[in-house]
């Protein structure tokens, strides 16, 4: 014969079942979480590898056209040729310097992660609002 369930044991099991709802809930945002922080690790390691390299480049480069210049005008205006190319490199390395503030500024960690969150926050409050 089977019995009917108390109210208390039905308080119970929903209680058990709306635990498990919120712990798969959790573990699923946090799942998303570790794999945004795994992406976005490895997008950082490859940027700064990049970085680096193009930063060697680039030096290189910029020191052999400043000598370039210089040469070129040795006889004629030495001192304008090297006050004129320390003021473009100076000018162009705070120019970028200043764009990559700005990109470092940008919020781009867990964004994912933080908008299924606000989402299921105002699932959970529209769920509570139709049921009042």
């Amino acid at each position: 014969m089977a019995q009917s369930q108390g109210p208390a044991q039905r308080l119970f099991g929903a209680g058990k079942r709306l635990l498990g709802s919120l712990l798969a809930t959790g573990e699923t945002r946090l799942r998303l979480a570790v794999l945004e922080l795994e992406e976005e690790r490895a997008r950082l390691v490859t940027l700064l590898m990049l970085a680096g390299i193009s930063l060697l480049l680039l030096l290189l480069g910029l020191g052999t056209l400043t000598a370039l210049v210089i040469v070129a005008f040795w006889d004629s205006h030495r001192l304008t040729a090297i006050g004129v190319s320390a003021g473009v490199l100076l000018f162009g390395g705070l120019g970028l310097a200043g764009w990559v503030l700005h990109l470092a500024r940008r919020r781009t960690l867990l964004v994912d992660t933080l908008k299924h969150l606000a989402l299921d926050r105002e699932l959970l409050e529209t769920h509570r609002d139709a049921q009042d």
